[in-house]
């Protein structure tokens, strides 16, 4: 499954120069964490950063900043990470782990931003393809079911664990 199959493909910009407040607004009325922070480059927007709602709420905070003497781009993460569309997950995945963030822009054939991908993309991916591996082997135990008739089990009769093993609770006549 490729990427750009999983991606978010609305991406919300916001000036480097913007206000965290506008930030946040931006982050409210459009239910995301996370924008891309942008600079006017050649008369084109230029992607410098990503600015998080975690950004906005742990780094202020923490750092006892005053929000309004800070701007969107003093704030971003510059360290942008990013996959081509046409990346599977487990590239997805090792690009994350090794730029140590939660989410990746997701880039087109000519280096145009395309979407975002988080770790909770990816994780609910991953979800679908085990359910599905979990429906295909529940419908070969069935067809096993049918194909091959159950053989009668003989009569069950209690096994028991050695005394002192790891995990085993003690039976009720010696506590």
């Amino acid at each position: 499954m490729s990427i750009a199959a999983i991606c978010k493909p609305e991406v919300t910009t916001i000036d480097a120069g913007a206000s965290l407040q506008d930030a946040a607004r931006l982050m409210r009325a459009h239910h995301i964490g996370a924008l891309v922070v942008t600079v006017d480059a050649a008369g084109h927007e230029q992607a410098v950063g990503v600015i998080t709602d975690r950004d906005l709420a742990i780094e202020i905070l923490a750092r006892d900043l005053n929000p309004t003497d800070v701007k969107v781009g003093q704030l971003a993460s510059r360290h942008l990470a990013s996959v081509p569309g046409t990346a599977g997950i487990g590239e997805a995945v090792a690009v994350m782990q090794s730029a140590g963030v939660r989410r990746l822009l997701v880039t087109g054939n000519e280096g145009q931003l395309t979407g975002f991908v988080s770790a909770d993309d990816l994780l609910e991916a991953l979800a679908g393809q085990l359910g599905v591996l979990a429906n295909a082997l529940r419908a070969g135990i069935a067809r096993e079911g049918v194909e091959r008739p159950s053989i009668p089990r003989a009569r069950s009769r209690p096994v028991f664990l050695p005394y002192g093993t790891p995990g085993m609770q003690q039976p009720i006549s010696a506590r």
